[in-house]
């Protein structure tokens, strides 16, 4: 026979506990109209709990959980363009023959407000990225993508990183951009088919880091002042950034 489970045993358990306490109630003072009246009113306020439960402490709970996973997330985030997306910016950004376009709108200021970040935002999606591989390093691309291969690795294996589709697709078009030019023993002179095909690598790559970079400058400027001062510091759009404060 089949053994009943934790939550059956207990399901009977707790309804035996109650009959029994109900029999005493009954027992003891002879009264099963007054048993019958709080037991009615119990069960009528039942779907009044089921209500208050589901729109109000679930409300509560959910909004708790999704600020706490958004920490997590920018946590992530945060480790990737220091470890690796700044200098990938800097490295994509070198082989975008459009990018006097784009220049003037991603060096940022510590004045910028959430509309003027999200105008950046509108703008990129407006706009046609595109890379020409033959002006990249690639040998610099590939011994940098061969070193962060763990890190990419340890990135994609992070299970908070279900809940946002677009950084997850950052990171697959990134390890494979890293995996098609390991996959070349020398990358200097390549034919132009091959060129063109890792073109549209590194174009999908720099698209969308560029739309997540915009993102996380903007968390940075709102939560943490002095890490967005780094940031703008060391901003791969502008030519003329340095670490040194003046």
């Amino acid at each position: 026979m089949k053994r009943l489970s934790w939550k059956v045993r207990l399901s009977l358990g707790l309804l035996l506990l109650s009959a029994a306490l109900y029999g005493a109630h009954y027992l003891i003072y002879r009264d099963a109209k007054h048993i019958f009246i709080y037991l009615l009113g119990d069960i009528a306020f039942i779907p009044v709990d089921v209500l208050l439960v589901m729109l109000v402490i679930h409300g509560v709970i959910t909004a708790h959980d999704k600020k706490l996973m958004r920490k997590k997330l920018n946590m992530v985030f945060g480790a990737f363009f220091s470890e690796a997306g700044t200098e990938l910016l800097r490295q994509f950004s070198a082989c975008d023959p459009r990018l006097d376009e784009l220049r003037a709108h991603l060096v940022m200021s510590k004045d910028w407000t959430d509309k003027e970040f999200l105008a950046v935002r509108q703008r990129l999606a407006h706009h046609t990225v595109s890379a020409d591989a033959s002006r990249a390093d690639l040998g610099k691309l590939r011994a940098f993508l061969l070193a962060k291969r763990e890190f990419l690795l340890r990135l994609l294996e992070n299970p908070n990183l279900l809940e946002h589709e677009e950084f997850t697709n950052l990171l697959w078009s990134v390890f494979h951009l890293g995996e098609e030019l390991a996959a070349r023993q020398q990358v200097a002179q390549l034919p132009a088919k091959d060129l063109e095909h890792l073109s549209g690598d590194i174009t999908r790559a720099y698209g969308l880091l560029l739309g997540e970079w915009v993102s996380y400058m903007r968390h940075l400027r709102k939560e943490y002042p002095f890490l967005f001062s780094l940031a703008m510091r060391t901003n791969p759009f502008d030519a003329a950034a340095s670490a040194v404060v003046r």
